[in-house]
């Protein structure tokens, strides 16, 4: 899997976390993130979670009032990526006890944290919550 961009957005369409597997600079990040923000937020619901955009493909869910964006190469497999998402909603459940924008706010290093122990320069290595939250949770202990 070549994940490209990780991207945790309200439904305002304000980005509350992003982390990209690529380099781009600022200014790319701040338009590319516009661009698809408002392209997945206007869609309906009834519509299908995939959009082509530039080169990547982007599939999105929505979970209470966050949505989670994923950009990935055009051939990857869509169900795997919706699959991906559902651990990543799954495993900050767990953590925050049903997650919400405000856990991501004031949390956002533990978020951060935990896509990071879930993926490694754009692969997915790691989908066993209990093995994702073991280190966040050492370090609870130790403060």
């Amino acid at each position: 899997m070549t994940i490209r961009f990780v991207l945790l957005v309200n439904k305002q369409g304000q980005t509350r976390l992003a982390q990209y597997y690529e380099y781009l600079t600022i200014e790319e990040r701040r338009a590319l993130e516009g661009e698809i923000v408002r392209k997945c937020l206007a869609r309906p619901d009834n519509q299908c979670s995939f959009v082509e955009h530039r080169n990547y493909k982007v599939i999105y869910r929505r979970y209470a009032s966050l949505f989670f964006l994923v950009g990935v190469d055009g051939e990857e497999n869509e169900l795997a990526i919706l699959e991906f998402i559902h651990c990543v909603v799954e495993t900050m459940d767990r953590y925050f006890g049903n997650v919400c924008e405000l856990d991501i706010m004031f949390h956002l290093e533990k978020a951060h944290f935990m896509l990071e122990e879930m993926v490694m320069n754009g692969c997915v290595v790691e989908t066993n919550k209990q093995n994702i939250l073991h280190p966040i949770q050492l370090m609870d202990k130790t403060t």
